[in-house]
Order: C-alpha cells, then sequence, then structure tokens
C-alpha cells in the first residue's frame, strides 16, 4: 500500500530500542538525542509499523531470562499505554488493519532469544495475552530450542522441545524469526514452520561474509518457504574492515534481489542494537536517503514498496490469527 500523498509506507522489522526504556536520559515519546529512534522521529521518517525486540542479554541467561523478559515487556507495556493516542500494539490481523486505516504506528512486540519461553506452553500462552507476536528462538549461542551460529562448525539443528515450540508458536499466531540460527537449525525450522518465517535482521553472505548473513541457499530456501528477510544496517554485517557504507548496504538489496526476489526483501534496521552506525543512516529520520538508493539502483516504485513495508505486511497477515483466542 501507499499513501495518497506519495510517500512510501515504511515498516521496520528489529529495533532494540526498548533497552533505551530503562534509562533515565531517554523518552521515547519525546525527541532524543540519545538512540537511533523514538516516537517523535519514527513520525517524522514516516515509519508505519515498527518491531520492537526484547532482547534478553547474556548475563540474564539461563536462570533469569523469565524475569528480565517480563521486566522488559512491563516497560515496553507502559510506554505503549502512556502513549495510546500516537501508538497502537498489534494482537490481530484486524489490530493491524484497523491501526493502518488510522494515523497511530502500530507496535509489534517480539522476543529475541527464546529462553524465557522453555517453561513450556503455560509461559508461552502468558506471553501471548501480553501481546508477543514475533519470537527469535535463540541469540547466537544454544539453548534448549536450538543452536545458533556462535556454536561454530558443532552446531546442531532445533531440538524436540524447539520443534514442538514452533507448532505452538504457529497455531498462536506468533511469527517465527530465524535471525542468529545456525544453519542446521534454519533449515530445521523452515521444514517445521507451517507459517511464513521471519529473518528479522540479517544481510547476504555473499556480500559479506559474516555468520549472521544468509548464503545464497538459504536465501532460496527462506523465499520457497515463503519468509521475507530484513535487510540491518549494522556495518558489520554490511562489509568487512570496516568498510561499510550506504552503497554497500544497496549492493546487499540487489543481490538478494537478484538471487531469490524482491518479494523476499525488507527492513529490520537493529537501530538502538547497534554500537556503530552507517554515516548516510545515522537514525531513523535518514531512511529517505535508502529510498533514494533503491531508486538509484533501479528498483520500481512498487518493489521499493514491498521492500519498504509490503513484504512485512504480507507476513504478518499470513501469521496473526483475526482474533485473540485466550
Amino acid at each position: 500500500m501507499q499513501p495518497a500523498d506519495g510517500s512510501f509506507f515504511i515498516a521496520d522489522g528489529h529495533c532494540d530500542t526498548v533497552h533505551l526504556f530503562v534509562e533515565k536520559d531517554y523518552h521515547f515519546g519525546c525527541r532524543n538525542t540519545k538512540g537511533h529512534l523514538d516516537l517523535c522521529r519514527l513520525r517524522e521518517a514516516g515509519v508505519k509499523l515498527q518491531f520492537f525486540a526484547l532482547f534478553i542479554e547474556p548475563e540474564y541467561k539461563p536462570y533469569r531470562s523469565l524475569q528480565r523478559a517480563l521486566q522488559l515487556a512491563g516497560r515496553f507495556l507502559g510506554e505503549i499505554a502512556k502513549h495510546q493516542e500516537e501508538i497502537m500494539l498489534i494482537k490481530t490481523a484486524k489490530d493491524l488493519e484497523k491501526c493502518l486505516q488510522g494515523p497511530k504506528i502500530a507496535a509489534l512486540m517480539a522476543l529475541e532469544g527464546g529462553e524465557p519461553l522453555e517453561g513450556g506452553r503455560e509461559i508461552v500462552e502468558v506471553f501471548y495475552r501480553l501481546g508477543l507476536r514475533s519470537v527469535g528462538l535463540t541469540w547466537n549461542q544454544r539453548n534448549g530450542l536450538a543452536d545458533g551460529v556462535d556454536v561454530g562448525r558443532a552446531a546442531g539443528g532445533l531440538t524436540q522441545a524447539g520443534k514442538s515450540l514452533v507448532r505452538t508458536l504457529n497455531k498462536l499466531g506468533i511469527i517465527v524469526d530465524a535471525a542468529h540460527l545456525a544453519p542446521r537449525s534454519f533449515y530445521d525450522l523452515l521444514e517445521a514452520a507451517e507459517n511464513p518465517v521471519f529473518v528479522s535482521h540479517a544481510n547476504a553472505k555473499a556480500v559479506c561474509e559474516h555468520p549472521r548473513n544468509l548464503d545464497d541457499e538459504q536465501l532460496l530456501a527462506l523465499r520457497k518457504q515463503g519468509g521475507v528477510v530484513g535487510m540491518s544496517f549494522y556495518p558489520g554485517f554490511i562489509a568487512e574492515n570496516r568498510a561499510a557504507t550506504l552503497e554497500k548496504l544497496l549492493d546487499h538489496f540487489c543481490h538478494v534481489a537478484e538471487v531469490a526476489g524482491v518479494e523476499i526483501l525488507a527492513l529490520g534496521s537493529d537501530f538502538d542494537g547497534i554500537e556503530v552506525v552507517l554515516p548516510e543512516l545515522p537514525d531513523v529520520t535518514h531512511l529517505p536517503v535508502l529510498v533514494e538508493g533503491l531508486e538509484r539502483r533501479g528498483f520500481s516504485c512498487a518493489e521499493i514498496q514491498a521492500i519498504l513495508g509490503g513484504n512485512i505486511l504480507r507476513l504478518i497477515r499470513s501469521n496473526l490469527l483475526q482474533e485473540e483466542i485466550m
């Protein structure tokens, strides 16, 4: 969809801004000099849909991961309630459509690191009631659900508990995020998932040889499964040896489009989860520079709209239920 004023509908599949909510010198409802986004800057950039990750830091794993997830969820929900005239938590497909027709920004709660859910279906259902609608099974490490990329050559795939969790998430209409998974875990997830999978923030390994990026085989498998990948703005995923630029990021968009098609491309900025940014994309308000770059590289208006938001919308509509079931 494209607004009548000719601007683009923009959706970002990953940010870590929730961690700033606990800091005294950051206020989500105001324009901040700290961090990469806030409510004012999201509006200025024209972002209509933002995934907000609850990132479980390694120091909380495994025994305090549930406590940390609930703390972050509480902060996030508090900020949404405080600014409910401007931003809306989406829990269902109906919520999404309602938000798209009005002026509010749509917010989707995501969990980055599945350790808090290892307690079983009852824990998952509690988070479902809180509004959780996207789950990354791990963050680089091995846990009771899957192996991440940092496990290295010894990495296995999804455990039986991980496969069971994927089935539960699919039934509840919660998106499953394959970012951070080791290759075997990635393919196990594609095989186990009934709904399209999201890789919320990763780039093309053929352009930058980083363990977190996807190779061409993975990109093609993701396309076949109906999934989507959000291109990350993190310089380390864009180019080696500190050579990352906007043009290099655009190389990733072009490569993925050539290998697997525009239909799997989306944005997954990783804003507020990265300490280093591209000079051309220091915060969310500079997204027009990216749009101009995509135009310069020859993407059509329809293709740019698909990349900026249309493909994520399709992914969400293919996962979220029409109504809450509990």
